[in-house]
């Protein structure tokens, strides 16, 4: 498997192969490149991030507070079309905790400007 380690700005192309139940991850430059490499091909897991409407009708942006396994990406964001938030909410209140059962919570990130 190929791909490119995001844990820095170095973008490292990783080669990630297993032999004998052995993973080994080629093309990184720090034991975090090769700790990505491994995760990503072991269990690949993705934060997710969209934007919600209030009850007035604004648009706030939220993410999980952790990441999600990536084959439950598509999940998160169906639920978090449902999600209404008040009108009121701030940054790091949450909007739904232990969405999906997934043991990681909606949380608000960016609240748009007060209504003039």
């Amino acid at each position: 498997m190929k791909t490119i380690c995001i844990n820095c700005p170095l973008g490292c192309p990783l080669e990630i192969t297993e032999h004998d139940g052995q993973i080994t991850v080629k093309g990184n430059t720090c034991n975090r490149g090769r700790d990505y490499g491994i995760s990503e091909y072991t269990r690949p897991v993705r934060t997710v991030t969209t934007l919600v409407r209030s009850t007035d009708g604004r648009v706030f942006s939220v993410k999980t507070s952790a990441p999600v396994p990536k084959d439950r990406v598509f999940d998160i964001l169906e639920r978090m079309r449902e999600i209404v938030v008040p009108a009121d909410s701030a940054i790091g209140d949450t909007a739904e905790e232990n969405a999906l059962g997934l043991s990681v919570d909606i949380i608000v990130t960016g609240v748009p400007a007060p209504r003039q």
